[in-house]
Order: structure tokens, then sequence, then C-alpha cells
């Protein structure tokens, strides 16, 4: 019969020897699972940080298990976070966001996508039968039909851009809220629409393909924040860690994209293989060599580390509330957390 010394022996030496192994293999069971996200994303050049991040195991080096999941446009994202049923949002903020935001449901966390002078942005498009009407430059649009996801899109908010800063409204214009971005380019490609703007890899093949014309940009317009990064208030508050590992990751992955994609000539291998990547979730129904080139005209200006621009959306969100697409009450502090990321102001 073993006496309780050596029991007790016996026992600190198994605990000793699977302790050893834990620590040796990193797994404690549960306790070391990665944490499950979902991030929501639409098939766009602009959203490339999220596949780069993805394909090259930032997510998992940041002990995140992420699942990407495609929406057909930016609103839906945002009641998909406020229902639980993604983590994070990759995308321009729109009248759904704002109502959610309100309620307390949803934060801005960074920024992604800016529009900058020099780089490729949000192109305006006529239809071939709006130009030869006469259709030839932004001031022209009054009156005009323009196409639009859904009321309160970045869509929307572009019309406005463009209005303002050519002396009328929106409503001066005949906004046509289509749902989908593919039913916005086949109502411009048939001339059921004249005019609508869109991102640039889908613009040049537009306008190369005969298809529309390029009549301006909306960069010469406005400093536009036209992509950020939000996620729950929930996730803000008690995940903050998780938070910050999230764009830990997906700040790599933007500077990835901006060091290959913003001079694509300094290293044509590296911007081949970077063109490859994206093109499992951009234009996948076209061959590469057909995909390639708008891949390539998309590489859009983004914010490195996901830096956010407080002041445009400020004003973003003035724009909405004047227009009654957001809650009068919302204040940029409910909806913005930018204890995250640095702040362009």
């Amino acid at each position: 019969m073993k006496s309780i010394t050596s029991v007790s022996l016996s026992r600190r030496l198994m605990l000793g020897t699977l302790s050893a192994v834990v620590a040796l293999t990193g797994f404690a069971g549960l306790s070391s699972a990665a944490d499950k996200i979902t991030i929501g994303a639409l098939r766009f050049t602009s959203h490339s940080p999220s596949f780069i991040a993805y394909e090259k195991g930032y997510f998992k080096e940041e002990g995140l298990d992420v699942e990407l999941k495609f929406f057909q446009a930016a609103q839906p994202i945002a009641v998909a976070i406020a229902a639980g049923d993604i983590d994070f949002g990759v995308t321009a903020l729109t009248g759904g966001f704002y109502s959610l935001a309100d309620k307390g449901a949803l934060k801005v966390v960074g920024g992604l996508m800016a529009e900058k002078k020099g780089a490729p942005g949000n192109t305006i498009l006529v239809s071939n039968k709006a130009y030869d009407a006469g259709v030839k430059t932004p001031a022209d649009l009054k009156g005009k039909s323009w196409a639009m996801t859904q009321q309160g899109s970045s869509f929307h908010y572009m019309a406005g851009i463009i209005a303002e800063n050519n002396g009328f409204k929106a409503s001066d214009m005949k906004l046509k809220p289509l749902q989908k971005v593919g039913s916005m380019i086949g109502a411009l490609k048939s001339g059921q629409v004249d005019a609508m703007a869109i991102v640039p890899h889908i613009a040049a093949g537009l306008a190369k393909g005969g298809a529309a014309k390029i009549i301006g940009k909306i960069q010469d317009m406005s400093d536009y924040q036209v992509t950020t990064i939000f996620t729950s208030t929930k996730n803000t508050t008690d995940n903050k860690d998780k938070v910050k590992r999230f764009l830990k990751a997906y700040s790599r992955g933007i500077a990835d994209y901006l060091a290959v994609m913003q001079d694509q000539k300094k290293d044509p291998a590296a911007t081949e293989a970077m063109v490859d990547l994206i093109h499992k979730y951009v234009y996948t129904s076209r061959p590469r060599e057909k995909a390639a080139p708008s891949i390539k005209a998309g590489a859009v200006y983004l914010n490195e580390g996901a830096a956010l621009n407080v002041k445009d959306v400020q004003a973003q969100l003035d724009w909405f509330k004047a227009n009654k697409l957001a809650p009068a009450g919302l204040t940029i502090d409910k909806m913005v957390d930018s204890s995250f990321v640095k702040t362009i102001n």
C-alpha cells in the first residue's frame, strides 16, 4: 500500500509534467483557443487589407480566428453588427449606421479608404446617352437621375458632395435607390439613369469598355473619409483587447497594400503577387488576366494605421442630420471611439 507521501509526490510529478507540455505546446484547452470573429466586407479593392491580413495570417498571429462575410451594400453591414451576426464592419457610414449608433449599438474605431488628390478614388460617371445630351461636368447633374444603393448610403452622400460644390442640393437630383451596386451599373450602362459615382476599378473598366463616360472625381471636391472600421459598442467597452488586436492585424494589411500598390512599378513581382491575392476576392468571375488591370486601377489611398479623419466624419454627420437621414441628437462622441487609432483633424 502506497503512503500518502508517495501519492502526493506522484501527483505533483504528473501535474508538473502536464504543465510543461502546456508551456511547450501553448495549448491549454479552451483558454488558449483563438477568438472567433466575423468581418463584414464588400468585394472591392478598397477592402484589400481584410484579404491581406486574412491570407497572410496576421489575424491568426493576434489570436483571431476570422471569417469573412460578404455583402452587396454598406448599410446591411451595420445592421448585421447590431444584430450580433458579425463583429467588425469595414465600409462607408450610412443612414442605417447613424440610427443604430444613436441607439448605442455601434462605434467607429478606425478609418480606411480616403479621398486624396493624386490617388485613385471615387469617380463620377454618366451614361453615354446623358453625355451625348450635354451632361459633361458635375455641375450639369442638377435635375439628372442618380443611381445609388439606398437612401442614406455613401452614394447618396456623394450626390450631396457634388450638389453642394456646384450650387444646388442633392434633392435637386432624381435619386434612384437600386439596392445593389450591380443594379446601379446595369442601369447606367443601359441609360436608365444618367449618372453615379463608383470606386475607380469599376469606373475605369466601364469607361475603357465604352459603357460610360468619366466626368469628374470626388477628391476634387472633398477629403471624404469614404470607409471606416466599426464594431459594436459592447466590443469597445468589454472587449478592448480584441479590438486592439484586430486593428493591429488590419493595420499590417494596410501597410502591405500601400507599400506595393501605391507605387506598382517599384517592384513588379510584388505587384503581381498582390494582384493574385486580391483576385481571390475581387472580380473572381473574371480570368486573372482580365481582372488584373481593374485591380491595379483600383489602388485607392488607405489611411496608414487605420487613422481616422474625425473632422470629415463630423462633416458627414452634419450633412446626414441636415438632410434628416440621421437622428438629430446624435453626436460625434456617441458614434466614435477614437482611443484605438490616431486621428486626423
